[in-house]
C-alpha cells in the first residue's frame, strides 16, 4: 500500500534553526547621532577618561567602557570619542564609548625596527617635546634622532628640551643639532635650584629671555597639543607639574646603572596653567626604545634637513647607504663640507635608514 504522503510528513524530523544563523548579518552600525564627543585625557585599566565641554560652563569629566566593536582598535589620549549613555560625569557612572573621530595626527612606535606591530602613543598632538639630560642620565642622540624621524613621519613638529644644564654643558652635545630645524630650549634646573633656561633657536644663536623657567617654555607651548617623552630620570615629569601644577610622580637615576625609574605609570593630558585656550600636554611613561618599523624611509630623510639637499644631488635610485659606491653624502662628508659632525650625522641617518636598533637601544629595551 502507498504510504499516504500527508502522513510521511507527520514522521519528518524538523531540525529547530539555529538562532545565530536566523541573525541578520550586517556591517552597518548605529550612527549614534546623539552621542557627545569628548577629548581622552587617560586611560587606565579598560576605563577611558574623557573630557566634555571643554571651557564651557558644563565641562565634566566622564568615565568611559570601550564598546565591543572597538575592541582590536586602540584609544589613546589626545583622541577625540563619541560617547553615548550617561555622559553627566556623576559619581559612578559609565558612558560608552562608541566610535573614535578621525585623527588629525598619530604617534605611533613599534617595539624594535623588525616588529611590524603598531604601538600608538598618542593621537591630535602638534609638538613631540623630547626631553633628554645634558647627564644623569647620559643624552643619545640614537634616541633623539628616532624621535625626530617618528615626529616627522606623524606631521608633528618636534622640540628638544635639555635639562641638567647646570649639572654639564650641553654644548657639544647640542653641535649634532643646530642645523636642523627644530627648537631647542635649555634647561638649567636641578633639583634643588631652578637657575633659568634657554631659548636657542635652529642657527645655534642664544638669547637670555625675561621671565622664569616655566614661563619660558609655555610660550612653546601655547595654543598646543604637545606630547612629552624622554628616558625615566630625565626630568619629564618634574617639567609637567611645573606647568600644570598637577602631582605626577619623580625619582632619581640609579647610582650604579645609570638609569632612571619608572614614575609615571600611564599616559596623561593635563592642562597648561596660564595659558590660551587649548593648550594641553600629555606626559608619557619614560619611554626607552623607538623602533621604526612602521616608518616610511623616504620620510627618516627628511628628518635630516641637513643631508635632505645633498641628497638630491645622488644618482637615481640611490639607497643611500654605505654599499652605496656614488652616493653624494660620501663626498659631501669627505670634503669637509660637513663640518666635524658630519661623519656622527651621515653615521646616524645610515643606521635609522638600515633599520638597525643601536646597541644602546637593544640594552635599555622598551617599556
Amino acid at each position: 500500500m502507498a504510504r499516504n504522503t500527508e502522513d510521511w510528513e507527520d514522521f519528518t524530523v524538523r531540525t529547530r534553526p539555529n538562532k545565530k544563523g536566523t541573525r541578520p548579518r550586517t556591517k552597518d552600525r548605529p550612527a549614534y547621532e546623539e552621542a557627545v564627543i569628548g577629548r581622552i585625557i587617560t586611560v587606565d585599566r579598560g576605563r577611558y577618561t574623557a573630557i566634555l565641554d571643554e571651557d564651557t560652563a558644563s565641562e565634566r569629566i566622564v568615565i568611559s567602557a570601550r564598546a565591543r566593536e572597538l575592541r582590536r582598535n586602540p584609544v589613546v589620549p589626545g583622541d577625540f570619542v563619541a560617547l553615548v549613555g550617561d555622559t553627566t560625569g556623576e559619581p559612578d557612572t559609565l558612558a560608552r564609548l562608541v566610535r573614535i573621530e578621525e585623527r588629525s595626527t598619530l604617534l605611533r612606535r613599534s617595539a624594535d625596527d623588525t616588529d611590524p606591530v603598531e604601538r600608538v602613543v598618542v593621537a591630535n598632538v602638534d609638538q613631540l617635546v623630547i626631553v633628554v639630560a645634558a647627564a644623569n642620565p647620559e643624552p643619545r642622540t640614537g634616541f633623539i634622532d628616532r624621535a625626530v624621524v617618528a615626529a616627522f613621519d606623524a606631521g608633528i613638529r618636534p622640540l628638544l628640551c635639555v635639562t641638567k644644564a647646570d649639572v654639564r654643558d650641553p654644548e657639544p652635545f647640542l653641535e649634532n643639532y643646530r642645523h636642523l630645524d627644530i627648537d631647542i630650549v635649555i634647561s638649567r634646573t636641578t633639583a634643588q635650584d631652578a637657575t633659568g633656561i634657554d631659548a636657542r633657536s635652529a642657527d645655534g644663536l642664544s638669547a637670555r629671555l625675561a621671565g622664569t623657567p616655566v614661563e619660558l617654555l609655555r610660550e612653546h607651548l601655547a595654543g598646543k597639543v604637545s606630547v612629552v617623552i624622554g628616558h625615566s630620570g630625565v626630568g619629564k615629569s618634574t617639567l609637567v607639574n611645573a606647568l600644570t601644577g598637577a602631582e605626577r610622580a619623580t625619582g632619581n637615576v640609579n647610582a650604579v646603572t645609570g638609569r632612571g625609574r619608572h614614575t609615571s605609570s600611564s599616559a596623561l593630558a593635563l592642562r597648561v596653567d596660564d595659558a590660551p585656550s587649548g593648550t594641553w600636554i600629555i606626559d608619557t611613561p619614560g619611554i626607552r626604545s623607538f623602533g621604526l618599523a612602521l616608518v616610511d624611509p623616504e620620510n627618516i630623510l627628511k628628518a635630516f634637513d641637513d643631508l635632505e639637499p645633498i641628497a638630491a644631488d645622488c644618482e637615481r635610485g640611490c639607497t643611500h647607504k654605505a654599499s652605496e659606491p656614488h652616493c653624494a653624502l660620501d663626498a659631501w662628508v669627505a670634503s669637509g663640507e660637513a663640518g666635524p659632525i658630519g661623519t656622527a650625522r651621515l653615521d646616524s641617518f645610515r643606521r635609522l635608514l638600515g633599520q638597525d636598533e643601536t646597541t644602546e637601544a637593544k640594552e635599555l629595551g622598551s617599556f
